[in-house]
């Protein structure tokens, strides 16, 4: 590899965390806090090296970017080839900001084994970027089951409840078992084509029958990760065993590797599959948007609540990713990253209030907004943005794939806007129990408001979610011309 390719700012963002597990693997485990701090400038850096790829960036081409090939075997066409569009561009981006915010969150709450937790973070930081930017089938499904070692024991051993061994074998177990198809299809798509090369399978057309068995295959893997309904059940739990900061990278990273899959995969390589398949998932989607509403107002625990809505709102990225126009796909990749956003900082919301009270079942919960006014002021702000109020990012999102959906289907838009109507049911409800109301001074007798530490850790989520609400065409710029591009593939 040239010096040049080093240079690559890519590379340099791929890299980058793997620099800094070297590090932290040799530092003695006694020494926390310099454990901390080498998590935290490895996460760092990693984020200003990608945004150097949004920086350097070429908006008006549908062409893969900062591309770079190695040679693993050559002799049977199996080569490592990294590269990114518009589609992967912002994905990469959350990932390491999300990334640092989960450093952060856990700086004073995470007291054992901090030195293999901070591994952890990193391995799983290192591996999504792969997943976001390798353009190769085999190295995909490589780096996308290898989420799961970091995550399962994030939720295993620094989980807060007894169930987290159970949650954590439940969480391994489903997206493993729906990723088994996947691998058998790549390993038959491989043996046919000769290759794994994303761009040398999307010019080779597949028989119709041969691309709705495949469809499936990965259909059953990305349908996990999402999740759709009904390949739900283990979300719920997963969120309410893991520590905040494993919360934050499953809502806010894990769950868009699905979708992610979709676009990348299902939509380019298997066309007419998709348009097959498009009543099933509209109408599983809208299962799944009516389902976990509802499911969400009759739930009592604080993470349960959100990683409920969290189905819900996944429901509607499926609906934008299978309208096949502009505006649904553009919305969905939209809603995927505004909900990166605003789910995490509700999960951080909840963490502040668990770590405080150390319980997070709704009853012990009312009239905060008297003791804590800061805290309250932005989780209203987080409670309007997931329910799409006007000026917030999930809103633009939600519109775009509502006016992509009605240029399909007026019954199937309608039936969308009334989770709309639910979302908002749910999220004010949730609001209105936890800041109004009388204090429960029989349950709790401190109370405290947020730190400057948690502050400074929702400012920068709350700029973001308004800066994609107002002026949405900074994004929406970027991924114009990729997203173009893999709807001409469907023509």
């Amino acid at each position: 590899m040239s010096n040049l390719e080093f240079l690559n700012p890519l590379i340099l963002t791929s890299l980058t965390p793997l620099a800094g597990l070297v590090i932290l693997f040799f530092t003695p485990a006694t020494k926390e806090s310099l454990c901390r701090l080498i998590a935290l400038n490895t996460t760092c850096v990693t984020f200003l090296f990608s945004l150097i790829l949004w920086l350097r960036f070429d908006s008006h081409t549908s062409l893969f970017q900062f591309s770079v090939t190695f040679d693993w075997f050559p002799s049977i066409n199996l080569y490592y080839t990294l590269g990114i569009d518009g589609i992967s561009l912002f994905f990469i981006l959350l990932t390491t900001l999300l990334t640092i915010i989960c450093i952060l969150v856990s700086w004073s709450s995470v007291k054992s084994l901090v030195k293999e937790y901070l591994i952890c973070f990193l391995l799983l930081e290192f591996f999504l970027i792969q997943v976001f930017s390798v353009l190769d089938l085999l190295w995909f499904y490589i780096f996308f089951e290898s989420v799961l070692i970091p995550m399962f024991l994030i939720v295993g051993i620094w989980g807060s409840r007894e169930r987290k061994i159970r949650a954590a074998y439940q969480f391994f177990l489903y997206t493993l078992i729906g990723s088994l198809l996947m691998l058998i299809a790549l390993l038959t798509i491989y043996f046919q084509v000769g290759s794994t090369d994303l761009q040398l399978i999307g010019y080779y057309n597949f028989s119709e029958i041969k691309q709705i068995i495949f469809w499936l295959a990965f259909f059953a893997s990305f349908a996990v990760k999402i999740p759709m309904v009904p390949f739900h059940i283990w979300l719920p739990e997963a969120h309410a065993e893991a520590p905040t900061a494993g919360s934050v990278i499953l809502a806010g990273i894990l769950l868009k590797m699905g979708g992610y899959g979709f676009l990348r995969f299902s939509i380019p390589l298997f066309p007419e599959a998709c348009i097959y398949f498009t009543p099933l998932v509209f109408t599983l989607s809208i299962i799944a948007i009516l389902y976990a509403s509802l499911t969400t107002l009759r739930q009592v625990d604080l993470k349960k609540i959100i990683a409920y809505s969290s189905v819900s709102h996944m429901g509607f990225v499926t609906i934008g990713i299978f309208s096949l126009n502009l505006h649904g796909i553009e919305g969905s990749i939209l809603l995927m990253l505004s909900h990166g956003l605003v789910s995490s900082a509700l999960f951080l919301c909840i963490g502040i209030l668990y770590d405080r009270y150390k319980t997070r079942i709704l009853k012990y919960y009312s009239g905060l907004m008297q003791v804590m006014p800061i805290f309250g002021i932005f989780f209203l702000f987080f409670t309007f943005a997931n329910l799409g109020f006007p000026g917030t990012s999930s809103f633009i999102g939600e519109l775009l794939v509502l006016v992509g959906a009605f240029q399909l289907n007026r019954i199937l838009t309608f039936f969308a806007s009334i989770g709309m109507i639910l979302g908002a049911a749910y999220s004010i409800w949730l609001f209105n129990r936890i800041s109004f109301g009388t204090l429960r001074t029989q349950y709790f007798k401190l109370f405290q408001d947020i730190s400057r530490r948690e502050f400074w850790i929702l400012l920068p989520l709350t700029f973001l979610i308004l800066w994609m609400g107002i002026y949405p065409i900074s994004f929406l710029s970027e991924m114009h011309f990729s997203v173009l591009g893999l709807i001409e593939q469907l023509v």
